[in-house]
């Protein structure tokens, strides 16, 4: 999906979240990097349909063994507060983040820290160079586990910032120490 920069000036977190909740950009999907606006094009019903399912999951089984919150698509994340007004700020589409590194619990404005996974669903228009920065910058910025879903080829890609492995549909999702004890088969995400 092509992004589209807002304006020639840099901004900051809470210059993001005063735009977003005004009444023109209320409908607008907007993300912040390196204090640059963009503007995402809304998903659509098989991106939304493949997304409530993975959060589905990964909620059920964060509440199961209160390891921390779970939060859906246009949830902000300050992945970086840059004095210089370089703010970073993702919403991922579905996001997890432990209770050690949010301890007061959910705020009711942006989340202050990275979260410890950043699930993301790959949409019919979304760019691989795109994608790829997305990933970057949430590896960058402290993220210990990202999961990119190509619903085209029921495939997952999981990132570290040492490794990147590709599953496919007879693969099986693997929480590792971020997601203790969670297993979710790629079949039950895609179907057949």
């Amino acid at each position: 999906m092509a992004l589209l920069e807002l304006e020639e000036k840099l901004y900051t977190a809470e210059d993001l979240w005063e735009l977003s909740h005004l009444p023109e950009n209320q409908n607008k999907r907007l993300r912040l990097i390196e204090g640059v606006i963009y503007e995402m094009p809304p998903a659509g019903g098989e991106h939304g349909g493949i997304t409530l399912d993975l959060g589905s999951h990964i909620r059920n089984h964060v509440k199961e063994y209160a390891l921390g919150y779970t939060t859906a698509a246009e949830t902000g994340y300050i992945l970086f507060k840059n004095p210089d007004g370089k703010d970073t700020v993702l919403a991922p589409d579905v996001g997890f983040v432990s209770k050690a590194h949010l301890p007061q619990g959910l705020p009711a404005g942006y989340i202050p820290v990275p979260p410890d996974l950043a699930v993301e669903v790959v949409s019919p228009g979304d760019r691989a160079d795109e994608v790829d920065e997305k990933v970057n910058t949430y590896l960058k910025y402290g993220v210990r586990l990202v999961w990119v879903f190509y619903p085209k080829t029921k495939s997952v890609f999981v990132h570290t910032v040492t490794s990147v492995q590709k599953l496919d549909i007879n693969g099986t999702l693997d929480g590792g120490d971020v997601l203790p004890g969670f297993r979710l088969a790629v079949r039950e995400v895609f179907g057949e």
